[in-house]
């Protein structure tokens, strides 16, 4: 899990470099132009603003402290952990609540409660039946968005593995045309991470 959130915080820092890199240049970038990558990140959209990479950092790092509420076997019984699938769901939620209630703040504990899939709409909820209650899941910010985006390129899976564009869109379509296109429009919009290169780093399989 730790591994797991440094990897998405490193993703989304990465992301921020290359947001930031083409908002720096968007009075001298001609258009359409081919702008060289940015910390492994090619393509992109010019953002609105500049965003606060310290916020990504932090969000990635603690976006997923809710698994820790939604184990089957937490290791205790001698059985190596593992996540309850049927509540897995609630972690987003169980994270949002517990970094609350320890103090920290909302602008924080949202990073938990905002990331799950490519954001949950109250629709989503109440039309796939999902065990939460009925409301909207999704960022706030565009650091939020980060977040959950680079998020979608590592599976905890065992073993773990990235995730390339093409793999995630088919995870995605699995939801539906609606889920897939708002997957491409946030390809289109920040850009793609060199996937190749951080599973080399990590020693992770890729697909």
């Amino acid at each position: 899990m730790h591994t797991h959130c440094v990897i998405v915080a490193t993703i989304g820092c990465q992301i921020v470099r290359r947001q930031n890199a083409l908002f720096t240049r968007r009075c001298t970038l001609p258009k359409d132009a081919e702008v060289p990558p940015t910390a492994g990140v090619t393509g992109g959209h010019v953002p609105p603003r500049l965003l606060d990479e310290h916020l990504v950092l932090i969000g990635g790092l603690l976006h997923d402290i809710g698994t820790y509420r939604v184990f089957k076997h937490d290791g205790s019984d001698g059985e190596p952990l593992k996540f309850s699938k049927k509540r897995y769901i609630l972690h987003g939620l169980k994270g949002y609540e517990y970094l609350l209630d320890e103090g920290v703040d909302e602008s924080i504990a949202q990073f938990c409660r905002n990331h799950t899939g490519v954001g949950l709409t109250r629709e989503d909820v109440v039309r796939q039946e999902l065990p939460l209650p009925p409301a909207d899941y999704v960022p706030m910010n565009l650091e939020q968005e980060v977040v959950m985006y680079a998020d979608k390129f590592h599976s905890k899976s065992v073993p773990p593995k990235f995730l390339q564009v093409e793999a995630y869109t088919a995870r995605a379509e699995r939801f539906g045309g609606e889920n897939k296109q708002r997957w491409l429009d946030l390809v289109a919009k920040y850009g793609v991470p060199d996937i190749p290169a951080l599973a080399e780093k990590y020693g992770m399989r890729m697909i």
